[in-house]
């Protein structure tokens, strides 16, 4: 069915405003640890409370990515694609949204600065190209990984919780970034994967405090 830049771009602004004030929705069960329940102190509950806030960022933005991604490509196959792949990102952000909540921590008081910016940068590279496009979400997944594993070592040991959240979450990523290799992503030269890595560590030391 033909969709005309008039209902796209309704989608699109409806898909942001859901990601940045509704409650978000999860269509698979938050992930959890069977018999294991989170016993944390003050200090721990506000470490885990922030590295979820850094987390729930990266969901705001990867809704974002896909959205903008989805909008500027011109096969319909590759939309359906980052679609399904923003669809699979929306349980990341409810069950993120709904971890911070049972820590007490609030999201980030930026995520509509969050938001603009990564639509802008995926729709810059949805311009340059589905394989370009490809290539900026392989990239940005595998970055997403590591950044996870990161948070798999620096969540308090009891936080079962928040630990099987992100690493349901690792394993969703690895499949997106292999998923857009074999669509045709191409490598991204190393000085852009090297801004995205310094952007990404700017974003998370500001996220985890505001």
């Amino acid at each position: 069915m033909h969709t005309s830049a008039t209902d796209a771009f309704i989608g699109t602004a409806d898909a942001a405003l859901r990601t940045l004030f509704a409650s978000p929705r999860a269509s698979r069960p938050c992930p959890t640890l069977p018999d294991h329940g989170s016993t944390l102190d003050a200090a721990e509950r506000t470490n885990a409370g922030a590295l979820m806030r850094v987390n729930h960022v990266g969901e705001v933005c990867a809704q974002a990515l896909y959205a903008a991604q989805a909008l500027g490509t011109r096969n319909p196959g590759l939309r359906r694609h980052f679609e399904a792949a923003g669809q699979e990102e929306s349980d990341h952000l409810a069950w993120t949204r709904q971890r911070m909540d049972e820590l007490g921590a609030r999201p980030s008081l930026l995520n509509p600065l969050w938001y603009a910016g990564a639509f802008g940068l995926g729709l810059l590279a949805a311009r340059l190209g589905d394989a370009v496009s490809l290539g900026f979400v392989a990239e940005t997944e595998e970055q997403v990984q590591a950044h996870l594993q990161s948070h798999l070592a620096l969540l308090p040991a009891g936080d079962h919780a928040s630990r099987a959240i992100v690493a349901q979450m690792q394993d969703d990523e690895a499949r997106h970034a292999r998923d857009a290799r074999r669509a045709g992503a191409i490598t991204l030269p190393e000085p852009v994967r090297g801004l995205m890595r310094a952007a990404a560590k700017l974003m998370t030391r500001v996220a985890y405090r505001i």
